[in-house]
């Protein structure tokens, strides 16, 4: 699934926080994050710390690849 908004990664923790039967406060203490935090993650705040959002992927086995593509911007021929 491509991720281009905080909200679309928010919607998949949520989406598997619920598959794997864990209310929001059982998934932020297994994980180490507050209540406050794994619910504003949720709702695509885009202010949340990254090292936090890793921690949250790790903890609930949702795996985040990084695909490189060519950019011709500014001062490149394509």
């Amino acid at each position: 699934m491509k991720i281009l908004t905080v909200k679309n990664l928010g919607g998949i923790i949520k989406q598997k926080r619920k598959t794997d039967g864990l209310t929001l406060e059982e998934a932020a203490a297994v994980c180490g994050v507050s209540y406050a935090f794994l619910s504003a993650l949720e709702n695509g705040k885009e202010t949340v710390r990254l090292n936090k959002v890793l921690q949250v992927l790790s903890c609930l086995s949702i795996e985040l690849e990084a695909n490189l593509r060519t950019w011709s911007g500014p001062g490149k021929e394509t």
